[in-house]
């Protein structure tokens, strides 16, 4: 069967490739266990002058990788060559940082001498999404080349071309033949590669049930995963926030990527005191909104990444409505050509409805109000997710009850969850487990080695 690139603003089809067979996945799996035995040899220096040429490469084609992106999943332009900018930052990030990060640690015991060493472990293999094609793959692949390990991608089947750009800059950045290879192939042939005693550990941004399905897999081969899945983010406003600012940025929060973002904002929770003027904003905000040709620069919302992703919102929306929850606006496909969905604002959903336990993957919001920070804790943590939350108060009690009390990988206080170089990123609960980016990211696909070492051999 063959990897397609649609245009998901148009339908058209932009490019057909063949998969790879058996025998070139084999090949490049030969290849990079090769290349890492002689890469992880190389020195940090090496790593780091290759991985600036990388990100060197990436900021003077901003426009071009941007134009790929776009074309493939549809996001707006602006946010495309912003999501490539960020790819070279952490890129830079890694290569100013790795060589402290996996320093020998020294730690007294009873030996003459003892640390901590930390080493590459071997080919990764990366199970990567759609909706950030170049960043999910750049935050992966910084740290694990700048480590000693090796990659091979298996990206999602509708950003091929991604796929093979991200190759292409690694090669052309001066990284060894086998550092950094994409495998164009369907899932049903990640099993396989998952069980090949050559790749050593896989990492996965994607669906909870695919998660469930890797960990699986890999945990019968005794094999290390990192699992960054989905998100049903809290987006909490007190009565001592900045409500311009808040509403201001919660649109922006449930919009990026076109609303489809694992840390995207999806349900807001509003304090009684604040609730009707912070919802008669933004849903006026959210209709404002201009949507359209995501390669014209003025739409702020493109369509969705595939007829598939539209139809299952669509469906939840109106099964959220039917069970009660209340229509502000949108709630409706727009007639034209590609899969776009208007901003969508429920009310009053109910318990029973998709919209209150489900990942909404598009720009669709929903509203919850609450008496006490009691109320607002447990509507919080009212989901199986638990990867990210947004907290909107200027009172330094209320800031530390959701800081200790929300059950996320990470707490936003006053700002727009968002991942960065410098700070772990990653969930808890059905969000997946194992951190990307920072000193964490770095150090989930080493060995952490134990050295004990005692002059004279016991004498």
């Amino acid at each position: 069967m063959s990897i397609t690139s649609i245009n998901p603003a148009s339908g058209e089809i932009l490019r057909t490739y063949e998969p790879d067979a058996e025998a070139d996945v084999d090949r490049k799996i030969a290849l990079a266990a090769e290349t890492f035995r002689q890469y992880r040899r190389t020195s940090f220096g090496e790593r780091a002058r290759v991985m600036l040429h990388a990100a060197g490469i990436l900021e003077s084609g901003k426009e071009r990788f941007g134009r790929i992106i776009t074309s493939e999943m549809g996001k707006t332009i602006q946010s495309a060559r912003d999501e490539v900018a960020k790819c070279a930052l952490v890129c830079r990030f890694y290569a100013d940082n790795a060589e402290r990060f996996l320093a020998d640690e020294r730690v007294e015991t009873n030996a003459t001498l003892s640390y901590v060493h930390y080493q590459p472990i071997g080919p990764v293999l990366a199970i990567m999404p759609w909706n950030f094609p170049f960043w999910q793959v750049f935050r992966f692949a910084a740290p694990a080349l700048m480590a000693g390990n090796t990659g091979l991608l298996k990206h999602a089947s509708n950003v091929p071309q991604c796929a093979l750009a991200i190759e292409q800059i690694f090669c052309d950045a001066g990284f060894p033949a086998g550092a950094f290879q994409t495998l164009l192939i369907g899932s049903q042939e990640v099993a396989r590669i998952i069980d090949d005693d050559r790749v050593r550990a896989v990492t996965l941004t994607g669906s909870e049930p695919a998660g469930r399905e890797v960990a699986s897999q890999a945990g019968r081969r005794v094999k290390k995963t990192v699992l960054e899945l989905g998100g049903s983010d809290p987006f909490i406003v007190l009565p001592s926030a900045d409500l311009d600012a808040a509403v201001r940025t919660a649109v922006k929060a449930r919009t990026v990527s076109n609303g489809q973002s694992c840390i995207a904002a999806k349900r807001f929770l509003l304090a009684e005191p604040i609730a009707d003027a912070f919802e008669q904003r933004f849903v006026r905000a959210m209709e404002s909104l201009e949507v359209g040709d995501p390669m014209d620069e003025a739409p702020e919302l493109g369509p969705l990444a595939t007829p598939q992703i539209l139809e299952g919102l669509d469906g939840q929306v109106q099964r959220s409505i039917q069970a009660g929850a209340r229509l502000l606006t949108g709630g409706k496909r727009l007639e034209r050509p590609g899969n776009f969905y208007a901003p969508t604002v429920l009310a009053g959903v109910p318990e029973t409805a998709p919209a209150f336990s489900e990942e909404l993957f598009g720009p669709v919001a929903a509203l919850f109000r609450f008496r006490t920070i009691d109320d607002a804790v447990r509507l919080a943590n009212a989901t199986a997710f638990g990867l990210g939350a947004s907290v909107w108060t200027n009172d330094e009690a209320e800031r530390q009850r959701f800081i200790e009390e929300i059950e996320a990988g990470m707490v936003f206080v006053n700002g727009m969850v968002a991942s960065d170089p410098r700070l772990p990123f990653g969930g808890v609960k059905n969000s997946g487990y194992g951190r990307e980016l920072s000193v964490c990211g770095i150090r989930e696909f080493v060995n952490v080695k134990a050295v004990w070492i005692k002059d004279g051999g016991g004498r």
